[in-house]
């Protein structure tokens, strides 16, 4: 029997290609045969990991494809999503990922792998695996929670409902009582009428609904709820293969996860050794929301207010809006990361006691895994929706109260709830967030297993 040959083909944002990256890890790891399709500016977020790999006898290919950024409209090199300047180019963006579609194909035709995992983000890749008849399997980078609040709320319209945008409204017959406001939503869910709807969101919906089956980065016993609620309500063939992170047990694979650090590990290492257990407050946003200076001096004062220890990971764009001073007056409590930070190793140390996330999907994953309790301040995509996963299902978190869905987080969010929701997380007492611990200790002795092969 011919070797089996994975095609990987993730959208060019770290939070699509690191999972990717460990999927790819995972196959291997199996006996499989695994390529990862991307473009030449974003070789290097692989490039490491695939000559770990490599020396410990499990090769991973890698196949590149010239991004059309500049015919689009873009700015040269601009092949990667954080990358994009304004939300007004997301569709020069995307418009330019159709583009690869040519390319793709010869690739397809060359390789002739066995199964194409695609992102849903490129739905286009379904009729591209089509035409050489190989199957295709959607990978979805969020929770089954999210995937199941969106169906319900695109089915059922309820944010027709309310007679305001700050009124909440119960998302229709799903296992939990979750409510949500129309702010909340992403501009895609609040669109009322399906002729409104632009065919390539149109595709983009349907492109779950195609193909072989759906792949989650998620488990079964983080919410089966909503497991069950995919696969028998809504009748979507599925696989929980998560947390994929779980494969990354090198200490350089967790330190160079996505991008180099641009703090060297010993030194972030030997800052937390110094501390007491379960101390500090691990802040980050991760790699593509952007905060207004107004919004920074309110997270600054916040967490200063606290009284805590903190790592805060800020991003080059937004270092200028660090208040004046405050590096200073926080040196002894604080450890400012400017860029990339080795979030796996952070996130796993003894001395983090708490998370203060975005809710982007894997961020929320790693902190689960790592029994933290968090501190939620969602900003774009479904964040909202992973949100209420932690806060209201899983009960392990804390809002700092964001209510407005935007990509530019430049208000709303005041300095007192940020230090009222840290102070609940570290030093509260709250029974539910305990309950946070259980995740670790099932995700450590959970071994991330692939049941496709």
């Amino acid at each position: 029997m011919d070797q089996l040959h994975f095609f990987f083909f993730p959208l060019m944002a770290h939070g699509h290609m690191i999972p990717t990256l460990d999927m790819a890890k995972l196959v291997v790891s199996r006996g499989v045969k695994a390529t990862i399709i991307t473009t030449p500016l974003n070789q290097s977020v692989f490039s490491k990991a695939i000559q770990r790999n490599k020396q410990e006898g499990n090769e991973i290919d890698i196949r590149l494809i010239k991004f059309q950024a500049v015919e689009n409209g873009l700015p040269e090199g601009c092949e990667r999503l954080d990358l994009v300047p304004t939300d007004e180019l997301l569709n020069n963006f995307t418009m330019a990922t159709i583009m690869m579609k040519e390319p793709f194909e010869q690739l397809l035709q060359e390789c002739r792998p066995s199964c194409l995992v695609s992102d849903m983000f490129l739905p286009w890749t379904y009729d591209s695996a089509a035409k050489f008849n190989i199957p295709r399997l959607v990978f979805h980078g969020t929770s089954y929670f999210a995937l199941c609040v969106t169906d319900s709320v695109t089915r059922y319209k309820p944010f027709m409902n309310v007679s305001s945008d700050s009124d909440a409204f119960v998302i229709p017959n799903l296992p939990h009582q979750i409510k949500l406001t129309r702010t909340q939503l992403t501009p895609f869910d609040r669109i009322e009428e399906e002729k409104d709807m632009s065919p390539m969101i149109k595709e983009l919906r349907e492109s779950g609904l195609k193909g072989y089956g759906v792949v989650f980065n998620s488990f079964y016993e983080l919410e089966p709820d909503y497991v069950e609620y995919y696969a028998n309500v809504l009748s979507r063939k599925t696989w929980a293969i998560g947390p994929l992170s779980l494969c990354n047990r090198d200490i350089e694979d967790k330190a160079e996860r996505g991008k180099n650090s641009s703090i060297d590990k010993h030194e972030c290492m030997k800052w937390l050794d110094s501390k007491k257990s379960s101390s500090i407050v691990y802040v980050c946003f991760g790699s593509v929301a952007i905060f207004t200076a107004s919004q920074m001096e309110e997270l600054a004062m916040g967490i200063e207010a606290s009284g805590q220890e903190f790592i805060w990971v800020v991003r080059p764009d937004n270092e200028e809006c660090l208040p004046e001073g405050f590096e200073e007056r926080t040196k002894e409590k604080g450890l400012i990361i400017r860029g990339w930070a080795p979030q796996l190793l952070i996130l796993d140390h003894e001395a983090v006691g708490a998370f203060v996330t975005h809710c982007g999907w894997n961020s929320t994953l790693e902190g689960i895994s790592a029994g933290l309790p968090m501190v939620t301040w969602p900003v774009f995509g479904e964040q909202f929706y992973n949100e209420k996963l932690v806060i209201e299902v899983l009960r392990t978190g804390v809002g700092v109260g964001s209510v407005q869905w935007k990509r530019i987080d430049s208000e709303g969010v005041k300095r007192e709830a940020i230090t009222e929701a840290i102070k609940k997380v570290i030093v509260g007492e709250e029974a539910e967030l305990k309950r946070t611990r259980k995740w670790q200790g099932r995700q450590l002795k959970q071994e991330a297993h692939l049941t496709l092969v």
